[in-house]
């Protein structure tokens, strides 16, 4: 197996031989990304099968079918989006033109996770490649299927430009000691200090996609029914170890009685009287999670589902009503538990949300003008979200990425294109005629006064103000 700094040289002599510039290269090597994951998109399913009891619907829904989606958008404005942009040139540096473009970054490196394997790891990867970059993935050693999976293809179908590490700490540790050009990582808070601290070691920029307690709020005013159906769909899918999924919700008493109501009923649609008979219904990753999971449930009050089996690692679509210092509330979840919280009203709701560590997420479900108004302009949140959870990853045109504790940078669309590449400005003047003979050295009372006039700010020069005009002033 060849070592981690071989592969990471390798990767940068393909960069620097100019390999990856091309706007072609780049279009290839996203038609090939394509390709892997429509002609082995049921060696892919399987894999994700194996590591978290994903339908095959529901792998082609979030993972094979969004990175293709993804990898097909980036193709299609590629050209459009690389294209250089003019700046105006102010008069004292005209006649000159300006421009800026965007040039990639180098070797980047990618972090994946667990819970989406695939999708968290190829999303970038494509924004990579598109920004003309080469790329070293690090698939999640907990999701080992995937991992051996995209060790396989990869190779086959991006033999250029990507490489695969497989491992756990040991090879994570082993790359971040190297240095890149940007690293991507997608993961727990823990986890990304330490990728924070090993890329200040190289001065190496970050994005940082992480988690955190995404809140969801309800209200009267809404259809409680469709809300409940949507809300149960957000935080059960993939069985509820999505870094978007509601993590809790803050409702009036009044509003969670029969919201709760409503959410048993979703719940049996989506999944069942049994949702250990579900094919649609995933498991949870490993017995690690399993038991820290089933930790919070016991530390709180279950009122509705609850029931487990760790051999299979199913866990059940679980309602809780936690009490004030229950564990379910100080950490973010990644399982299938909702806790329903309750609050005095909007105002309440705000407070507890402002509180505590800005979220990946909000969820507002109202259809009072106001109360959207005061969510929009009262919160800070990586996305805020009217009505629906965690539909916002769908939307390419939008940047995905968390603030604060939730994580720095975005990435999507043309944002993962910005993400790896750089902005380079550009200024060409010719040496004809040299203009800026009008403000060299020595300096006299005329450059004096053509300089007062090329850097006054526009609509200042030859201004005089107010009652002061024409007059002298002192102290």
């Amino acid at each position: 197996m060849q070592s981690a700094a071989a592969t990471v040289a390798r990767a940068r002599e393909i960069f620097d031989n100019g390999t990856t510039r091309p706007l072609a290269w780049r279009l290839e090597q996203l038609g090939s990304l394509r390709r892997m994951l429509i002609e082995r998109r049921r060696e892919f399913a399987a894999a994700l099968g194996a590591d978290l009891g994903k339908h095959e619907t529901e792998a082609q829904l979030t993972e094979i079918g969004f990175v293709t989606a993804e990898a097909a958008h980036l193709e299609k404005h590629l050209a459009a989006w690389l294209r250089p942009r003019p700046v105006s040139v102010p008069l004292a540096v005209q006649p000159a033109k300006a421009w800026t473009e965007l040039t990639p970054l180098g070797v980047v490196l990618v972090i994946g996770p667990w819970n989406y394997p695939l999708q968290l790891l190829l999303a970038p990867l494509a924004g990579a490649l598109a920004a003309g970059n080469t790329v070293v993935l690090k698939p999640s050693e907990h999701a080992p299927a995937t991992s051996a999976a995209l060790a396989r293809w990869v190779p086959e179908f991006l033999p250029e430009a990507v490489r695969v590490v497989e491992g756990g700490i040991p090879e994570t540790t082993e790359l971040l000691a190297l240095r890149f050009d940007h690293i991507f990582f997608t993961g727990g808070e823990a986890a990304a200090k330490v990728v924070l601290r090993a890329a200040a070691e190289h001065l190496t920029p970050v994005t940082l996609e992480l988690g955190g307690k995404s809140p969801a709020y309800v209200d009267a005013s809404t259809d409680l029914a469709k809300a409940a159906k949507r809300l149960a769909w957000g935080r059960f899918m993939n069985a509820g170890q999505t870094c978007v999924a509601p993590d809790y919700v803050l409702a009036t008493e009044e509003v969670l009685v029969s919201l709760q109501r409503e959410l048993v009923k979703a719940i049996r649609a989506l999944f069942g009287e049994d949702s250990a008979r579900s094919e649609s219904y995933g498991r949870i990753v490993n017995d690690k999670h399993f038991d820290r999971l089933a930790a919070l449930a016991d530390g709180s009050t279950v009122v509705h589902g609850g029931g487990r089996d760790a051999a299979s690692r199913h866990f059940a679509p679980t309602l809780l009503r936690p009490a004030p210092g229950d564990s379910v509330m100080g950490e973010e979840i990644f399982g299938p538990l909702l806790p329903l919280v309750p609050v005095s009203g909007m105002d309440e709701a705000i407070r507890v949300i402002n509180a505590a560590a800005k979220p990946l997420a909000l969820y507002v479900f109202s259809n009072d003008a106001g109360t959207r108004r005061a969510f929009s302009e009262r919160t800070s949140s990586g996305a805020l979200c009217f009505d629906v959870p965690a539909a916002h990853l769908t939307v390419p045109g939008l940047p995905f990425g968390g603030v604060g504790n939730s994580g720095m940078g975005a990435y999507h669309g043309e944002h993962s294109l910005r993400t790896f590449s750089h902005e380079r400005s550009t200024l060409s003047k010719p040496l004809r005629p040299d203009t800026l003979e009008l403000i060299y050295p020595p300096y006299t009372k005329t450059k004096d006064r053509i300089i007062s006039t090329l850097v006054a700010p526009a609509g200042k020069r030859g201004k005089k103000s107010g009652k002061t005009a024409g007059k002298k002033t002192g102290t």
